[in-house]
């Protein structure tokens, strides 16, 4: 399997340079050269568990890993998961399946790929002979930073650093960051919003001044962001299993289409499912579910992605993103690379571009896009728990809501991408409770509506020491990279 960039000026690679990469030399994505095709046997998959089915996924993609290999990263990224299953599909009703992807040690859909990529990243490391340290930089609205920074917990040969915004995260994601113990870890809270943050470490992977100056002290870059190729393969997974699932409980039939709604930021979440549906998934309708930063819901009505608006702090931090690197993917799917750089080159000029009409049309063909502002999203909550007695995160109500707007007699499958102890004092207002102090106390109302314990793997957190207090503005980043780095 070989990768080229979504702007087409970068050279071909194989899978283990576009993992260490993270991101093209020409500030494009990776994407397959030729995208492949699996021919999915549903009578058998539907009886094989979730590592099985990775197995599948990782070798058709990155097939200079053997067989024994991936099934060793597969076990060992997911060993710490609270649910043996690692996936939960819970059954809303008649049409509507929850895929829960927040079993993981941050209880957060990032934790799917973040737990596999650093077995990856280092073993592509590895089998190119490199002795440099990776230098895994990332941005974050809360998840990731979270998710990256237990992933990459002292792995020999890494560093990971996170820059994240100073407003906007909940009181565990940064309690989560916060606290991260690794000798190996650099956190540091970033005046602005997260597009601030994703430009400004876009411009540092691209930086060619710092790379030379890494090179000469065996340090190199990567990036746990989901422009990472090793980001983005491991969330098809969970798409192919959750298919199989449908079949084996009686909700599909082999080969009949499935809808899927997904609470979008940087859109690798719904990418992963549309790059399901090119391997062959019989997906039907994506629908791209957005909070109060609509810019994609405006983008697939009319074409035109206009990251030029205020930025809106809403209930669902994870989302509130203006500038979605993902798409990129897509739009190089449908347009291809002279077409991508031609709108990057505007979108970093203007904050703007406009499709072409045949382009906008093929986007529509494929995907649905509408939005739920805060307070649509607390009723949400609200609804949910009273009508089905399930607790949503906020992120999850924005998708449960948005595929409201679009009836279909199909079955649905929701992506829910956070578990509802992550923001619990957003999901207690809603519910018309009285939030404490405590966040450990929040933890426990929570447990006691839900009838659930509270993940063990949160469970202690709030009696864990903070250990980074940084903030820095965005022009002050490059400065303290090299002073975390020694360079």
């Amino acid at each position: 399997m070989k990768f080229q960039s979504t702007r087409g000026q970068a050279a071909i690679v194989d899978g283990a340079d576009a993992l260490i990469n993270g991101l093209a030399p020409d500030g494009g994505l990776y994407v397959p050269l030729v995208f492949p095709t699996i021919d999915f046997d549903w009578e058998k998959l539907q009886d094989e568990n979730y590592l099985q089915i990775g197995q599948l996924i990782l070798s058709t993609f990155f097939d200079e890993f053997s067989n024994n290999e991936i099934t060793d990263f597969l076990k060992s990224a997911y060993r710490d998961f609270d649910d043996s299953k690692i996936v939960e599909i819970h059954q809303l009703d008649d049409k509507r399946n929850l895929l829960e992807l927040f079993h993981g040690p941050t209880l957060a859909f990032k934790d799917m790929a973040l737990s596999l990529l650093p077995y990856l990243l280092t073993a592509a490391v590895k089998k190119n002979g490199s002795s440099k340290t990776m230098v895994i930089l990332t941005a974050t609205s809360g998840d990731t930073g979270g998710a990256a920074l237990k992933g990459f917990n002292d792995v020999p040969q890494t560093k990971i650093v996170v820059y994240y915004p100073s407003v906007g995260v909940s009181k565990l994601q940064r309690q989560q960051m916060t606290t991260a113990d690794g000798k190996n870890t650099h956190v540091v809270a970033v005046t602005g919003n997260f597009d601030d943050a994703q430009k400004a470490v876009k411009n540092l992977l691209t930086d060619h001044r710092l790379a030379q100056k890494m090179s000469a002290a065996s340090l190199g870059f990567s990036s746990a962001n989901s422009i990472n190729i090793g980001r983005l393969v491991p969330q098809i997974i969970y798409y192919v299993y959750a298919y199989a699932q449908l079949v084996k409980n009686n909700r599909l039939s082999a080969g009949e289409k499935l809808d899927i709604s997904v609470p979008t930021g940087n859109f690798g979440d719904i990418l992963a499912a549309y790059w399901a549906k090119k391997l062959g998934v019989p997906i039907g309708k994506l629908t791209v579910a957005s909070n109060a930063n609509h810019v994609l819901t405006d983008f697939f009505a009319t074409g035109i992605y206009d990251a030029d608006r205020s930025f809106q702090v809403t209930s669902s931090p994870a989302m509130d993103i203006l500038v979605s690197s993902n798409l990129e993917r897509l739009l190089f799917d449908i347009a291809g690379p002279k077409a991508v750089a031609a709108w990057m080159k505007d979108l970093t000029d203007k904050r703007r571009y406009q499709l072409d009409d045949f382009s906008l049309s093929r986007l529509q063909d494929s995907f649905n896009a509408a939005f739920a502002d805060s307070k649509t999203t607390a009723q949400t909550i609200q609804e949910t728990f009273q009508q089905n007695n399930y607790l949503l995160d906020p992120h999850t109500a924005v998708a449960v809501s948005v595929n409201k707007d679009f009836p279909s007699n199909r079955q649905q499958l929701i992506v829910a991408t956070a578990s509802p102890f992550k923001f619990a004092e957003t999901v207690l207002k809603a519910l018309g409770k009285e939030s404490d102090n405590d966040p450990q106390m929040n933890l426990n109302l929570i447990s006691d509506l839900s009838g659930q314990r509270v993940p063990l793997a949160i469970s202690g957190l709030f009696d864990k020491k903070i250990i980074h207090t940084k903030k820095l503005a965005i022009k002050d980043l490059l400065t303290d990279l090299n002073e975390a780095l020694g360079i």
